[in-house]
């Protein structure tokens, strides 16, 4: 391997060491929820368009897979997923400075994250093609900063873009929701990949609407380790 491979494998495992170990930022630093988002799609919503399609936090998918895919971030979906053609224009949400193209935060096959006044940060995952955007380059609400994919890179399995707003050192993750302004309620409803929110069934009533799903934190114990879980998973395993 050359010297200048090592250098560029040493810099990325150590990107890959800050993003998923740096101290998380003190909520007191971070900018709260008032709506000062837009949505990462133009034009309305629509089963030939864009539609809600896994909301963020205790979902039925994230339950199941709690201890794996998602189990470094207490169990839950730490992001909204958007059902979307390939190809599909995606937008920044806001005004901000673009941080990574295709760094180590995952959502692969490419992605970009967005940095935002008051330590906020904006990742777009799934993107069907590397982005043409630059690192440091400014980006305005609305420009377009990608195209939408899928997670195989097939444009067949589940096409969607997954974004997830975070605090400026990746450890927080908070619930869009409040951050972005839409018609959340109607959204709720046209979510096209079936899932709903995971039932402790001591707690029946806890976290069942989309704006009341907890934010996580990087590595923190499992929110949602239930006693009487319901539905319970495909062919009993949890």
């Amino acid at each position: 391997m050359s010297a200048r491979r090592v250098l560029l494998l040493a810099a990325a495992l150590t990107g890959v060491a800050l993003a998923h170990y740096a101290a998380p930022l003190p909520l007191s630093a971070v900018a709260p929820a008032k709506a000062q988002f837009g949505l990462p799609f133009a034009g309305p919503p629509g089963p030939d368009a864009w539609m809600l399609g896994q909301g963020y936090g205790n979902t039925t998918g994230a339950y199941r897979q709690r201890r794996s895919t998602y189990g470094n971030l207490q169990g839950i979906h730490a992001g909204l997923d958007f059902s979307a053609p390939c190809g599909t224009p995606v937008r920044a949400i806001g005004d901000g400075v673009v941080a990574e193209v295709d760094g180590p935060h995952g959502s692969p096959p490419h992605n970009v994250v967005v940095d935002h006044v008051g330590n906020l940060s904006s990742l777009y995952g799934h993107l069907r093609v590397r982005s043409s955007l630059r690192v440091g380059q400014r980006v305005t609400r609305g420009q377009v900063i990608g195209e939408s994919g899928d997670s195989q890179g097939t444009c067949v399995s589940a096409p969607h873009l997954h974004l997830e707003l975070r605090d400026r050192s990746h450890q927080r993750f908070f619930n869009p929701l409040s951050f972005i302004a839409a018609d959340w309620n109607s959204l709720a409803l046209a979510g096209s990949f079936g899932r709903g929110y995971e039932y402790d069934l001591t707690q029946p009533r806890r976290w069942q609407t989309p704006d009341s799903q907890p934010a996580a934190l990087r590595g923190g114990a499992l929110l949602n380790e239930y006693r009487q879980p319901w539905p319970p998973a495909a062919g009993g395993a949890r």
